[in-house]
């Protein structure tokens, strides 16, 4: 039997206060073109390895993310990421935290984290749900 909602992250919304300038700013921060049409006139949806879209919207913009990141971007090589967000001009860039992950700010100032951890376990419908775990 399948699952009416997947374990699987289809897109992660980040709020922006102006479409196109968000849409060039994360495509320079990926090193992408930009591509692709505005839809709606308020969105922008970046595909990404995986699954999973980033999807910038400035409908009803009232403010970004604040206090922890949503997500990370993964990388091997943190130092040069780092040198990376720095040099687009990404704000309140942080030193490398134990080795594993610094955090910065878009220009919307959505906190962002940029991460060399081991990805996520991939969720096997065929295994037990957490729910159904015996004591």
């Amino acid at each position: 039997m399948g699952y009416v909602i997947e374990s699987e992250i289809g897109g992660v919304f980040i709020p922006v206060r102006d479409i196109e300038a968000a849409r060039d700013w994360y495509c320079r921060l990926l090193s992408r073109p930009p591509a692709g049409d505005v839809l709606f006139g308020h969105l922008y949806v970046l595909s990404m390895k995986g699954s999973t879209g980033l999807l910038l919207d400035s409908k009803d913009f009232k403010g970004p993310h604040a206090g922890k990141p949503i997500f990370h971007f993964n990388t091997s090589d943190l130092g040069g990421a780092r040198s990376h967000a720095l040099s687009i001009g990404a704000a309140n860039v942080t030193p490398i935290v134990d080795g594993a992950f610094f955090t910065f700010n878009d220009p919307d100032g959505n906190l962002l984290m940029t991460a060399n951890v081991h990805p996520a376990l991939r969720f096997d419908p065929g295994e037990s749900r957490p729910d159904e775990f015996s004591a």
